[in-house]
């Protein structure tokens, strides 16, 4: 049987060390690679290609949306698994459109997680079943988040910004022109019908892009 490769990216190196050891636990599964942000992640994913990564969505600087964006630009058949604190369908639906393969909550089950690496591994896609009744529910109700017409770059300019950090930092982070990061804050703007930054926080923080 081959051994299924694996890469953890989460910015605390406890919390890999503990994902590390719940999944090598299972035969077959190892760890190849770990990364602590999303450029560590990009790059270590070109140097070691494993079979599915377990991607956190808080990180230092660009989050796990844009790391998932970024690898499935260079490797459009990448699998990754969103394992994460976010609980709201929001950042789930984002992620999906970023083009990951399953999503999954911190407060599951561990057996969630190993379960939910075998369904990708195995080309299904994933989700823990408190994402999965909260999006059934968004779409039988009919309601629809706030940030739903924004593109995964646009939600993770938007983060950043809620977050902080200034057109420089968010350049920096995303290698992108100070310029085309300023166009895009007024298109998150115009698609939010903000006025404000203080609008823009609170819509960020409404849709659980941070926290309070």
């Amino acid at each position: 049987m081959s051994t299924a490769r694996i890469m953890l990216v989460d910015d605390h190196p406890i919390v890999r060390e503990g994902y590390r050891r719940l999944i090598e636990r299972r035969p077959g599964y190892a760890v190849v690679a770990e990364a602590a942000d999303a450029g560590e992640a990009y790059r270590l994913y070109r140097e070691t290609t494993p079979d599915i990564v377990v991607m956190d969505l808080t990180l230092p600087g660009p989050g796990g949306i844009e790391a998932t964006r970024h690898i499935r630009q260079w490797d459009g058949a990448a699998r990754i698994l969103i394992f994460t604190m976010h609980q709201g369908s929001a950042f789930a639906l984002k992620a999906f459109e970023a083009g990951a393969s399953g999503y999954v909550t911190k407060s599951s089950d561990p057996a969630e997680l190993v379960q939910a690496i075998e369904a990708i591994l195995a080309g299904r896609r994933a989700m823990s079943p408190d994402i999965a009744q909260e999006i059934a529910e968004e779409r039988v109700e009919g309601r629809a988040t706030a940030i739903a017409d924004l593109s995964p770059r646009e939600t993770e300019i938007l983060r950043m910004l809620a977050s902080g950090m200034t057109s420089d930092e968010i350049a920096a982070g995303l290698c992108l022109s100070v310029k085309t990061v300023q166009n895009n804050h007024y298109q998150i703007k115009a698609k939010l019908g903000a006025r404000t930054d203080a609008h823009l926080v609170w819509v960020a923080i409404e849709a659980g892009l941070v926290r309070r």
